[in-house]
């Protein structure tokens, strides 16, 4: 068990906290801000008990001064400032004098949120790649730390296992908790049965995934791109379907390993070019036409997939069942929401990324047990790795 921000004295105390704002900013316009909305119960505790409280992120890839531009952390500190009724303090550096003395003349209740810390990135990847020095820089602003940002806990960064390592007190952030608590129970103390549905675009994504779910999970739904890597693995006729080649033997030997565990389409909708435009065609069976390529699950595999999924009390979801994108081809990752979103007495848990953008968009968002706010993180957790982010802070 990890120690969490409550078990922290925090009154009076200088606390930094990683969090991930890493959202998706357009013209200097914030176009969503679930991962800020998300972060506020840990900010708000920190704020009732009398801390000063630092707060930092990365945002995008910054590799150039005019990347700088564009990846400031300044919308984000407004948008915070609004949603919590408060001032925040923005400092528009990483590190410096300027940034020392503001975070020194803090008082208890106050925020300061200061700049991306992948501007530290330009020269020499030094957040990145977990420079020694701007660990121990960052741990000397405060007293304590709590890491909120599961988004990035599947990498050894300075700004979270930089800090952690020259810190005291260290401790996850309450979103930080329910990411552990949500995707570590369901995979490793399931209530069964446990049913994994695993959607996206390529098999080579997932491997890790498939291999460590094969012996946990009582049935894995294939579906998505992926599904057609392994149709090919079985000999079902795929047409101009996307799929890869050089995980078909893979493919094939995780079916035979699996003896009936993974269930695959048994219909797709399908069309003649990849366009928003196309027109959809649902095939009898899971043979694809071969002028066609798959870019949908059909209506019988979503009765299939509904029929195996009545009895789960514990369903974890990880990459859509189409090309959600387009409306034509939206009904597999719908359904999906929907016969997981019935279920009664389940825990239900969207490993983050495309699955969870789509439920979100969709008004599914209430309707989950958890929906993970890292993609990759929570990816790398089903597999069963021990993520960095997490092993840097502090047991109970």
């Amino acid at each position: 068990m990890k120690k969490t921000i409550r078990d922290l004295k925090l009154d009076g105390k200088t606390v930094l906290m990683r969090v991930d704002f890493n959202v998706p900013i357009k013209d200097g316009v914030i176009t969503n801000d679930n991962r800020i909305v998300q972060a506020i119960p840990s900010i708000q505790y920190a704020l009732d008990n009398n801390a000063k409280l630092v707060l930092f992120s990365h945002l995008g890839r910054v590799k150039s001064e005019e990347d700088k531009k564009a990846n400031t952390l300044a919308p984000v500190a407004v948008r915070l400032s609004e949603l919590l009724g408060q001032d925040v303090k923005f400092v528009p550096y990483t590190r410096g004098a300027e940034l020392e003395n503001k975070i020194k003349s803090l008082k208890e209740k106050e925020i300061l949120m200061f700049e991306n810390t992948r501007f530290e990135d330009i020269e020499g990847k030094k957040e990145s790649k977990n420079d020694p020095d701007l660990g121990k820089y960052w741990a000397s602003l405060g007293d304590v730390f709590v890491n909120d940002a599961f988004g990035t806990a599947h990498r050894a960064h300075a700004s979270n296992v930089g800090i952690a390592s020259n810190i005291k007190e260290t401790a996850a952030g309450f979103l930080m908790e329910k990411e552990i608590k949500f995707i570590g129970e369901a995979v490793d103390i399931p209530v069964r049965p446990f049913v994994a549905i695993l959607g996206g675009a390529k098999v080579s994504d997932k491997i890790s995934v498939i291999e460590n779910l094969l012996n946990k999970a009582d049935k894995i739904f294939i579906c998505g791109a992926m599904a057609y890597t392994f149709f090919k693995a079985s000999g079902i006729e795929i047409g101009t379907s996307r799929f890869e080649e050089e995980y078909v033997e893979f493919a094939k030997g995780l079916l035979e390993k699996a003896k009936g565990k993974i269930v695959l389409p048994i219909d797709n909708v399908t069309a003649d070019k990849f366009d928003i435009d196309a027109v959809p065609h649902i095939t009898e069976d899971s043979n694809i036409q071969k002028d066609k390529m798959g870019l949908d699950i059909g209506p019988k595999t979503i009765e299939l997939f509904k029929k195996e999924l009545v009895d789960a009390k514990t369903v974890v979801w990880n990459g859509p069942a189409g090309v959600f994108e387009f409306p034509n081809f939206a009904n597999g990752t719908k359904a999906i929401c929907q016969m997981i979103a019935m279920l009664a007495d389940a825990t239900t848990v969207i490993g983050g990324g495309d699955s969870a953008a789509a439920a979100i968009q969709l008004g599914f968002e209430d309707k989950f047990t958890h929906i993970s706010t890292g993609g990759g993180a929570s990816l790398e957790y089903l597999e069963g790795k021990e993520l960095p982010g997490v092993s840097s802070i502090n047991d109970k």
